[in-house]
């Protein structure tokens, strides 16, 4: 079956202090055909930029009936997709089970429209920095995202 494959990363130097840069970057494959998308932001945390990468390449796409298959290291998103913690965010007011405000929630409305205008999506955990090929390229792009906007 023809798919739409996605490796998606996210980078950010100095994470968590006043002044950073952050990147995303991902990797788009379908049949031959290869894509690379990304970019920067000042002053930006990990999340955010791992939240961009996808949500940059389902933008990208042309068609919406194509099985789209995307593979993160980023567990944050990962774990949330795939255990569905957004159901219940959306159903208590964007509130975690904490009570507190969900942290990036206009980024997390945009990546689930998308994902869900989409025929058929999956996500897939995949370990950071152990080799793979695509994922290796997007944490590129997302480190060249980051010193751009240095």
């Amino acid at each position: 079956m023809d798919k739409i494959i996605i490796y998606s990363d996210g980078a950010c130097s100095n994470n968590q202090s006043e002044k950073n840069f952050g990147g995303y970057g991902a990797v788009l494959i379908y049949k031959d055909n290869v894509k690379k998308v990304y970019g920067g932001e000042i002053n930006t945390t990990n999340n955010v930029m791992e939240l961009t990468a996808i949500i940059k390449a389902l933008e990208m796409l042309k068609r919406k009936d194509i099985p789209v298959e995307v593979y993160s290291d980023s567990a944050y998103i990962v774990n949330c997709i795939n255990n569905k913690w957004y159901v219940n965010w959306r159903k208590n007011g964007w509130k975690t089970s904490k009570k507190t405000p969900v942290e990036n929630k206009q980024l997390w409305e945009k990546l689930l429209l998308q994902i869900e205008s989409l025929k058929i999506f999956n996500i897939i955990k995949v370990k950071g920095h152990a080799g793979d090929t695509y994922n290796e390229m997007a944490d590129e792009l997302a480190r060249r995202g980051a010193d751009e906007v240095k």
